[in-house]
């Protein structure tokens, strides 16, 4: 589908005020708590699309608008990340749905690094997981406010007091719910809404297709409809109010406490009242920190930075797509700019828009927005671009590799293919790439935090590059830093390997800690220094 640019109807102008008119948000979660699905159930209600599918359907069924790669439409899961932009009551919401996978971590904190706030998305029967934790944990240091939903309420799952309890015990933000949910878990009517008092009672359609109808009653007229459920609801939501679980603005802002809606995204129940707070609540794009230590103003010159590249969402055209967070100034299609790694210009002759898969064109994007910029066969990600005042943002983090593979094209005369492919998947950062002169450009190993990421650079190869490849395991599980002058006495080491990123620096794989407390007994001067994520 077409989408149009944000700004077709007489938008305000100015930097300052286009920019206060933004927001820019990921949703964060362990998978399969239904981060696509509320994806698309938030473009459902900004009237993106006229009807939603979800990913798990049958056969025949549509598949969310996010979820463009084959891969993810045949699992059910996200593992690249998608990039909409929305309007809803005159507000520019840029969503970016992050990959729904834990071996694909590493692109979650990239886009962490290019959004101002983010959506904590919570299985009412899981409560908090093991990666919805990990993400937490990167928000919070970035200083990134969180909106937590309560997502499943339509199933069976805890109760709601508890699950309040857990968010202040393992993450120590106080929730203060702006709405409750009237019906326990898996008795789904609708919600009290705090801030008013009065009850937002939800109608299911059929599949969730279409966007839920919501009627709003007194609490007189709540009582008498809902009986035992509302009573619950209002008792739970006094209790909460006496314990000062109230929405507080800064202490929101400073990450210290998080509103708490509760939703059923399959049903697109609760999901309007998201919508709502994203506007009324989360912060507009601020000034960027630089890596002098400054930071750049909104309505500086035009600057932004990469946090994902892409190839293969246009199966006619084998274009590499850069996505590109617009930090300061106005971007101006055809503009040319400065890449602060290169030094070299790059026209933005090619900018576009992704809605998914789909893509318009755009003409101006401001602070906040996020623009594809095609053919950038010259940027990496964690670049940073810029107009007429110089500006460097700090690098995006790079994981340590947990898993290894030889890998090598199956057909040798499809050599040059494989190169490219395995170039691209590099720039990408689909998996890391190590080299060394003694296993040469045909037999690279391929790096990775986990598994999957190997499971689709080997799909890639096959389908986008037409060059086949095979995977051979290595024993490694540990790679650390290390320097030229430790290299050869490393590689001389039983079960030690060291190659080389493509950034230069040095990394030695290790089988597990074990060896690594080995070697470091027979070299106690050793440089071996730990990768760890920013």
């Amino acid at each position: 589908m077409a989408q149009r640019t944000v700004d077709e109807q007489s938008p305000p102008t100015g930097v300052a005020t286009q920019t206060a008119r933004r927001r820019s948000f990921a949703v964060i979660s362990h998978p399969d708590a239904g981060k696509s699905t509320l994806t698309e159930a938030l473009a459902l209600h900004a009237r993106a699309i006229s009807e939603a599918g979800h990913v798990h359907g049958k056969s025949g069924r549509r598949h969310t608008v996010s979820d463009w790669m084959d891969m993810e439409q045949a699992r059910g899961i996200s593992i690249t990340s998608a990039s909409l932009q929305l309007m809803y009551r005159d507000t520019v919401i840029n969503l970016v749905d992050t990959p729904g996978h834990a071996d694909f971590s590493e692109d979650t904190y990239r886009v962490l690094a290019a959004v101002d706030s983010a959506v904590m998305l919570v299985d009412a029967a899981k409560g908090l997981e093991a990666q919805t934790m990990k993400l937490f944990a990167v928000c919070k240091h970035r200083g990134i406010p969180i909106t937590t939903v309560i997502n499943k309420w339509d199933r069976p799952g805890r109760e709601a007091l508890e699950l309040m309890d857990e968010i202040t015990e393992r993450t120590g933000l106080t929730p203060t719910p702006l709405t409750w949910p009237v019906g326990i878990a898996g008795d789904f009517r609708g919600v009290l809404d705090r801030r008013t008092g009065q009850y937002v009672r939800f109608t299911a359609t059929a599949g969730g297709a279409s966007i839920a109808p919501e009627e709003v009653m007194d609490p007189e007229v709540a009582a008498t409809r809902e009986g035992e459920a509302w009573e619950t609801a209002a008792e739970e939501s006094e209790l909460l109010a006496a314990a000062g679980a109230e929405h507080d603005q800064e202490t929101f802002l400073a990450g210290i406490s998080t509103p708490v809606l509760f939703a059923a995204a399959v049903r697109n129940f609760g999901v309007h009242a998201l919508l709502d707070v994203l506007v009324d609540l989360a912060p507009p794009p601020g000034p960027r920190p630089a890596v002098d230590g400054g930071a750049r103003a909104v309505e500086d010159p035009f600057s932004a930075f990469v946090f994902k590249m892409q190839a293969g969402m246009d199966t006619a055209h084998r274009d590499r797509l850069a996505f590109a967070r617009v930090c300061s100034g106005v971007f101006e299609r055809g503009m040319v700019v400065t890449s602060a790694r290169t030094g070299k210009p790059f026209a933005t002759k090619y900018a576009q828009q992704a809605f998914g898969r789909d893509r318009s064109v755009v003409d101006e994007a401001y602070p906040g927005d996020v623009v594809g910029l095609v053919n950038a066969a010259s940027l990496q990600v964690g670049d940073t671009l810029y107009l007429d005042k110089p500006v460097e943002f700090p690098p995006l983090p790079t994981f340590a590799p947990e898993h290894f593979a030889t890998v090598r094209a199956k057909d040798a005369g499809r050599y040059k293919q494989f190169r490219r492919g395995i170039a691209q998947l590099e720039a990408e950062g689909v998996v890391q790439v190590l080299r060394s002169g003694l296993r040469g450009d045909q037999a690279p190993v391929l790096a990775a935090v986990g598994p999957m990421q190997f499971e689709v650079a080997q799909h890639r190869m096959a389908s986008e590059f037409n060059a086949p490849v095979e995977l051979e395991p290595l024993g490694y599980s540990l790679a650390l830093r290390t320097t030229g002058q430790w290299a050869e006495r490393l590689t001389a080491e039983r079960d030690v390997e060291v190659l080389r990123r493509e950034s230069g620096e040095l990394l030695a794989l290790f089988p597990g800690q074990w060896r690594v407390r080995s070697v470091q007994r027979t070299h106690p001067d050793v440089v071996l220094e730990p990768l760890v994520a920013a």
